[in-house]
C-alpha cells in the first residue's frame, strides 16, 4: 500500500501539471500513453512492436489520437483520424498476399482491435481537455467520477462485500462494491454540479447528469473488469511494470478508456 500511494502521488505530481496546461505538451503525453498501452497489450500477447504487426498498431494509434491539423498538417484537409486509421488496416490486410496466404484476418484482428481500443481512448481523453473546448471541467468531472467509483468500490467491498461479482475475471470484486462505487460516483458528480451546473457546462440539466453518472460509473468498471479478463487470458498479473505498485498504464486507464468515449457519445464535450 505504501508504494501504491508513493507512486500515485509521484504520478499525479508530474501528470496534473500537464493537464492543466495542456495543448502540445498533454498532447504527447497522451500519445506515449497510448503507445505504451499498445506495447503492453502486444506484451501480454507475446508479440512485439519491432513487428509488422506492431508498427502499423502504432501508427494507426498515433492516426487515431493526434490532432490532423496539428501533427498531420501536409495531409489533404479533408482527411480524418479515422479515415488515416483505416489507411493502416488497409496496409494491414496487404499481408495476408505478401505472406502468400499464411496471415489470416484472425492474426489482423489483435493489432487493428489494440489501436481502435487504446487510440479511440485517448483520443476522447483529448478531446475532453481540447482547446476548442476551452475548459478543464469536463476533463475533471470524467477523472473524479472513475476516481470516486474506484474507491467507493473498494471501500465499500470491503466494509459490505459478500457477493462475488466476475469471480471468474477478478475474484475480490463484489455485487456491493460495485453498487458503493456507483453511489460515490453519484455524490462526488452531485458536488461537482453544485458548483458547476450541468446546463452550463454539459449541455443538460442536472438530473440528467446524474443518470449519466451511473452510466459512467458503470462504463467504467466494465473497463477494469475487461482489461482483468485480458490478463487473466493472458496469464498476466499486471499489464506492465511502469508504476510500481499498480501495474502498468492499462491497469490505470483501463476504466477511463471506457468513460471517455461513451462522455463523448453522450455529447458531453
Amino acid at each position: 500500500m505504501k508504494q501504491r500511494v508513493t507512486t500515485a502521488v509521484i504520478a499525479l505530481a508530474l501528470f496534473i501539471p500537464v493537464i492543466i496546461l495542456g495543448g502540445i505538451a498533454l498532447e504527447l503525453t497522451i500519445a506515449i500513453l497510448a503507445l505504451i498501452g499498445v506495447y503492453e497489450l502486444f506484451r501480454m500477447k507475446g508479440m512485439t512492436l519491432n513487428s509488422f504487426e506492431g508498427v502499423l498498431a502504432c501508427l494507426g494509434t498515433l492516426f487515431l489520437v493526434l490532432p490532423l491539423d496539428r501533427y498531420f498538417f501536409f495531409l489533404s484537409d479533408k482527411a480524418d483520424n479515422m479515415s488515416l486509421f483505416f489507411l493502416t488496416v488497409m496496409i494491414l490486410m496487404t499481408g495476408s498476399v505478401f505472406s502468400h496466404n499464411t496471415y489470416s484476418i484472425e492474426d489482423m484482428g489483435f493489432p487493428v482491435l489494440t489501436s481502435l481500443y487504446v487510440g479511440t481512448g485517448f483520443h476522447s481523453f483529448l478531446l475532453a481537455r481540447g482547446e476548442t473546448q476551452g475548459d478543464i471541467k469536463y476533463l475533471m468531472f470524467g477523472l473524479l467520477v472513475v476516481w470516486a467509483t474506484d474507491i467507493g468500490a473498494y471501500m465499500f467491498g470491503r466494509k459490505f462485500g459478500k457477493n462475488k461479482l466476475s469471480p471468474q475475471i477478478s475474484p475480490n470484486k463484489t455485487i456491493e462494491g460495485s453498487i458503493g462505487g456507483i453511489v460515490s460516483a453519484v455524490v462526488v458528480a452531485i458536488l461537482f454540479l453544485l458548483l458547476y451546473p450541468g446546463q452550463d457546462y454539459f449541455g443538460h440539466s442536472n438530473v440528467v447528469m446524474v443518470i449519466f453518472t451511473v452510466f459512467f460509473s458503470i462504463a467504467g468498471q466494465m473497463g477494469d473488469l475487461v482489461e482483468s479478463a485480458y490478463k487473466r487470458f493472458y496469464n498476466t498479473k499486471d499489464s506492465g511494470t511502469l508504476l510500481p505498485g499498480h501495474g502498468g498504464i492499462l491497469d490505470r486507464f483501463d476504466s477511463l478508456l471506457f468513460v471517455f468515449p461513451l462522455m463523448h457519445l453522450f455529447g458531453l464535450f
